[in-house]
């Protein structure tokens, strides 16, 4: 239904008309529980670096993460990720850069920064010999955060039962959920976790994953998760960086879309250099020789075409076999690329 004042042209009913269905659209997905997030920035790291002595442990990583984004942050162990985060929350200063929290610089504009962002570096810090619900309690009334709000936390992470219960009974997983409730009273802009899975059975690190997907998805959180375990990353995140040494060596888009959208093939084919002609003169692919197969990524509607190409250009196709391109691949690309520049 469009409502048009007198007077209004046949354009401008026909924007009213416009505006008014893609706000229909946009609530009813909201309602269905389907990502509902803007495109604004709100961490931002430009040309950071990091030195302890003579090394360096940070070199020049730039990175910025959406609202309503899981943003996944990669590494092996030493790779320059605690220290990261440590730099995001203020918690040791770093050598140069720029750092912004929701538009605001963490060293020039610190208390407003800070306003914006929730953490939980290592073990998040309760008291064991308290409830839950106290725990909750004590952090609320530092800020002046209303019952509701508490509630509201403890139905997020499904605490809701056992809010009463000592922490020191808690599990590993019911105190890593109440440290993210603490970390979310004040309705953070900006949500970093380091390693929040470290210890966690695999049922602790479903919910946990549910929860964080929910927390961005939902609520439009920024949610920046540091891990060096890679299949959990790709089910959790929306985009990952790869950090080895200090350095940023690839960023990547973890989606559904660009799964079905892109496929990897490995062909294994009879004539290996006439087949890569083809598959770049013909397609404009470029193809990875391994051993005797041919790897190439290409939109899956192609598929069907090349096969075809390749068979009225007489190649013998010996097998076509699709890939999964995993998280895991990414990772050991982009770091064995970086060993060889060296």
């Amino acid at each position: 239904m469009c409502v048009c004042k007198k007077g209004f042209n046949l354009t401008e009913t026909l924007v009213l008309k416009e505006n008014f269905s893609y706000l229909t659209e946009t609530l009813e997905k909201r309602e269905k529980g389907k990502r509902f997030y803007m495109s604004k920035v709100v961490l931002e790291l430009e040309n950071v670096n990091k030195t302890f002595g003579k090394r360096k442990v940070i070199d020049n990583i730039s990175l910025s993460v959406k609202e309503g984004e899981v943003y996944g942050f990669l590494g092996p162990n030493g790779s320059g990720k605690t220290t990261t985060i440590k730099m995001i929350l203020n918690l040791i200063d770093r050598d140069s850069g720029i750092i912004k929290v929701n538009g605001y610089d963490t060293k020039k504009q610190f208390e407003k920064a800070m306003e914006c962002i929730g953490g939980i570096v290592e073990n998040p810090d309760m008291y064991r010999y308290m409830s839950g619900i106290d725990n909750l309690k004590l952090h609320a009334r530092l800020r002046n955060i209303d019952k509701k709000r508490i509630d509201e936390v403890l139905k997020l992470v499904e605490l809701n039962g056992r809010e009463n219960d000592k922490v020191g009974k808690y599990s590993l997983g019911m105190k890593q959920r109440l440290g993210l409730a603490l970390t979310l009273l004040h309705k953070p802009k900006v949500l970093i976790l380091d390693e929040p899975t470290n210890g966690l059975d695999p049922a602790g690190i479903k919910k946990l994953r549910d929860i964080l997907k929910e927390i961005a998805h939902k609520d439009g959180v920024a949610v920046f998760v540091s891990s060096h375990i890679l299949a959990e990353m790709q089910q959790m995140c929306d985009k990952v960086a790869v950090l080895d040494n200090g350095k940023i060596v690839k960023v990547e888009e973890i989606s559904e879309t660009k799964e079905e959208a892109t496929e990897h093939v490995e062909l294994r084919v009879k004539n290996i250099n006439k087949t890569i002609k083809i598959l770049k003169e013909k397609f404009n692919l470029e193809a990875k020789t391994e051993k005797d197969a041919i790897n190439i990524l290409l939109p899956t509607e192609n598929l069907p075409k090349v096969v075809k190409e390749l068979a009225i250009s007489d190649v013998e196709i010996k097998a076509v076999i699709p890939k999964s391109h995993t998280l895991e691949d990414i990772f050991f690309d982009a770091t064995e690329k970086e060993k060889n520049k060296k």
